[in-house]
Order: C-alpha cells, then sequence, then structure tokens
C-alpha cells in the first residue's frame, strides 16, 4: 500500500517510508567505500591519499545540489501542503534549472584554480600531480553530480523513494563495475585516471534517469517543465537548504584542516587512515541524512497543513528511532576496527595500526552525531533555514576547527580522533536547546 505525504505515521510506517533513503544514502557511501578500497589496493598508498586530500573541496563544490534538493524540498513540500499543486512543480523546475547552471559554473572555475587549491591542502610533486589528475576529471560531472544529489531529495516529495533508492542502486554498479575494469586492468599509471572516469561516469547515471522520469509528462507528481523566475523562491530555497550547504562546506573545510594537521602529526599515513574513517563515517552518516531526507517532506507536509500534533509524534518517534541506530553504529564500529582497516590498508603494518587506534576513539562520534543531524533537517523542513543553519555551522565548523586546534596540543594525534567526539556533543546539548525553544512556535 503507498505512503502518503498526508497519513499519519506510526513507528513501522516511518521506518518504511525512510528506509529507501536511508539505504540510498547508504549505498551512495559504500560505492564511495569501493573507489577507495580500489585505489588504495592497486594503486598505492599515494593515489590513495591524492583522493583523500583532494576530495573535500570536490565535496564542497558539489554541496550546491544538496542546498536546492533539501531547502527546495521543504519548500515544495509545503507548497503540497497548501493544496497549490501546479505551483509546487513550477518551483521543482525552477531549482532543478538553477543548480544545473551553477554546476556548470562551478565545474569551470574549479578545474582552473584546481592546481594551487591542491597546493593550499599541502599537495607536493607525486601526490599534488594525482589531485589534479584526479580532481579534473571528477568536475567535468559536477552539473550531474548536483542534479543527482538534488533528486534524491525530490524523489521523497515525489512520495516515490524506492524509484531514488534504485537511481542510486544503479548509479553505484556502475561505479563499481568501473571500478573493477579500469583500476584493475589498466597499467598503474592509468589506475587512477580509470577511478575517476568510473565516479564521473556513476554520477552522469545518477542524473540522467531521474531527468527521464521527471519529463515524462504522464508523471502525476513531480514534473519537469516550463517556469518562471522567482528570485525570492531561489533565495527561501537556499536560505532553508542553507543549513545542510554548511554542514557538507564545513564538513569538507574541517577535512582539510584535519588532513593538514594529520600531515604534521603522522605524514601520509595520518592522511590515509583518516580516508578510511571517513570512508565509513560516510556510511553512518550516510544512515542519518537518509533518515532525515526521508522524514523531510512529511514534516513539511504536516507544517504547512498546520497539523502540529502529527509534527510532535514524528519528532518524538524519530528521536527514539535515531537513538536506537546510534548505540547499533557504535557497537558495530568496534567490533569491525580491525577488520575494516585490514580491508583497506592491510600490506602496511603501521599504517593499520594507526587506522585501528584511531578509529576506536572516532568511532565514538556515531552514538551523537544522529541528534544534530537529524535537529538541523527538521527545522529545514520546516523553513526555519536560520536555526537549521546555525546549528549546522556550529556543529561542523566552531566547535570541530576548536577541537582539532585545541586537543592535539593536549595529547597529540589522539586529540585529532577525540575532536570530532567533543564537538558532536556540543552539537547535540545545542540541538536539543533549540528544540525546546522552538517548541510553542511550532506546537510540536
Amino acid at each position: 500500500m503507498r505512503i502518503q505525504l498526508s497519513d499519519h505515521f506510526s513507528y513501522g510506517k516511518l521506518i518504511r517510508f525512510t528506509i529507501p533513503s536511508i539505504a540510498m544514502m547508504i549505498f551512495t557511501s559504500i560505492y564511495g567505500v569501493v573507489d577507495g578500497f580500489f585505489v588504495s589496493n592497486f594503486a598505492g598508498k599515494t593515489p590513495f591519499a591524492a583522493v583523500n586530500l583532494i576530495m573535500p573541496f570536490l565535496m564542497i563544490v558539489a554541496t550546491v545540489g544538496f542546498m536546492f534538493g533539501t531547502g527546495g524540498t521543504a519548500l515544495v513540500a509545503k507548497t503540497f501542503g497548501e493544496g497549490d499543486d501546479k505551483r509546487a512543480n513550477k518551483l521543482f523546475s525552477l531549482f532543478t534549472y538553477t543548480a544545473f547552471i551553477l554546476g556548470v559554473i562551478l565545474a569551470v572555475v574549479s578545474i582552473i584554480f584546481l592546481r594551487p587549491i591542491s597546493v593550499f591542502l599541502g599537495a607536493q610533486g607525486e601526490l599534488l600531480e594525482n589531485c589534479v589528475i584526479y580532481g579534473r576529471i571528477i568536475l567535468c560531472a559536477l552539473p550531474f553530480y548536483i542534479l543527482q544529489l538534488l533528486f534524491q531529495s525530490f524523489f521523497v516529495t515525489a512520495e516515490k523513494p524506492q524509484l531514488g533508492l534504485v537511481v542510486t542502486v544503479c548509479a553505484g554498479i556502475t561505479n563499481m563495475l568501473l571500478d573493477a575494469v579500469l583500476v584493475m586492468l589498466l597499467p598503474q599509471e592509468y589506475k587512477l585516471i580509470g577511478a575517476a572516469i568510473a565516479t564521473a561516469s556513476s554520477q552522469t547515471v545518477g542524473c540522467v534517469i531521474p531527468l527521464f522520469y521527471f519529463f515524462r509528462k504522464n508523471n502525476s507528481t513531480l514534473r519537469l517543465g516550463k517556469t518562471d523566475f522567482d528570485g525570492r523562491a531561489i533565495g527561501k530555497a537556499c536560505l532553508n537548504g542553507s543549513s545542510e550547504f554548511m554542514s557538507n562546506v564545513s564538513m569538507s573545510v574541517v577535512s582539510m584542516l584535519y588532513n593538514i594537521q594529520l600531515l604534521n602529526y603522522a605524514g601520509e599515513n595520518g592522511v590515509a587512515a583518516y580516508g578510511v574513517m571517513m570512508y565509513v563515517s560516510m556510511i553512518f552518516s550516510g544512515a542519518f541524512i537518509g533518515y532525515s531526507i526521508g522524514t523531510a517532506p512529511v514534516i513539511g507536509y504536516h507544517d504547512g497543513a498546520r497539523n502540529c500534533g502529527e509534527l510532535k509524534s514524528i519528532l518524538k518517534k524519530s528521536l527514539l528511532l535515531i537513538g536506537g541506530f546510534a548505540v547499533l553504529m557504535v557497537i558495530l564500529s568496534e567490533l569491525s576496527a580491525v577488520p575494516l582497516a585490514r580491508l583497506f590498508v592491510g600490506y602496511d603494518t603501521e599504517l593499520m595500526e594507526v587506522t585501528v587506534s584511531g578509529f576506536r576513539i572516532f568511532a565514538l562520534s556515531f552514538l551523537l552525531m544522529g541528534f544534530a543531524i537529524f535537529g538541523s533537517g527538521f527545522f529545514t523542513a520546516l523553513n526555519d533555514g536560520l536555526t537549521s543553519a546555525l546549528i549546522s555551522f556550529l556543529r561542523t565548523l566552531v566547535f570541530q576547527i576548536a577541537a582539532v586546534l585545541i586537543l592535539p596540543l593536549l595529547i597529540g594525534i589522539d586529540g585529532i580522533w577525540m575532536s570530532i567526539v567533543v564537538a558532536e556533543f556540543m552539537a547535540v546539548v545545542l540541538t536539543f536547546l533549540f528544540l525546546k525553544m522552538k517548541q510553542k512556535k511550532y506546537g510540536y
């Protein structure tokens, strides 16, 4: 039976409706992990370090897709809740076209300035050349990747989360198959190029399939078509999505800082070890992000319909579900620290020891991060972009930068791994303070 945004959501219905979005984000992370696995094991430690060094910058320029996806979804879902389906579809088309144009501009500018950016991040010699080669190929597909990220949110608004999952699986399989062929079979000097082509191809697939769906004339929910320029709506979507934009930009900036600190404290081994942790963190945080994406249109719809009782029910159930997920994630990550390290860097004993030691500390953050991620997404869905952005800004930038600069001075390299735990704790406290402060305004 089809679940609609207007339904009452029990625990079971909430889980069933969000599972495709959760699986979509986890699968997106997994095929990124597979990419890292092939690069590390077949291209070598230096190309693997190069990918992890330049990846934060590549994610910064791609966050336009998250911004218009989450921010636009909140506005479109609320418009549906108000009963104006025609305007909702015009807004969807406007956000899609605007995001693509911005993607083209960002890709061109980034390709031109990629080398000095890589130097700024600390790359030299072979590491620098690998950063430039990998980054420029990925940037060629940036406009398509931005739309892929945007469509991941809008499939849920279209009440087709399962279709969003299918598209993500298709993109992921494309990446995995091309990785297996290009990275394993090409000569050593072309393996990194093969990995970049595999990733860029998968991002293109993740964009093209949704375009065919949303341009269909018989599509009954959301459809791409003619639209009118509405600067106010674009600004509102950007404000709504500013938290997700800020979160992704901040995470990438912080990752750059982590890499710089790790180069100082542990050299390439530290950067490679951090790369392994980021791959695992992407999977676990992806589950929380997927849940937030899955619930956002529901929250936005009931906010537009002024159904405060349902908002309160969804918030309570979500916090309990996230708490249960978090405990399981920490247990799983602690048990899998050694196998995961062996999978990625088992060829280097010293690197494996650094990875396992750091991961056992780093994994404690999974107990906390889900609450701040959902809290930020909750306020985005309520079209309260300012509160959402403040949570994300403090969580992913201020708290983490302060921690990663101060803690290593006190306890060395372990302070770098502990930084994320301290930052997430402070973010959770802040999130619950905002939830309490905003309770009367939104009636949840």
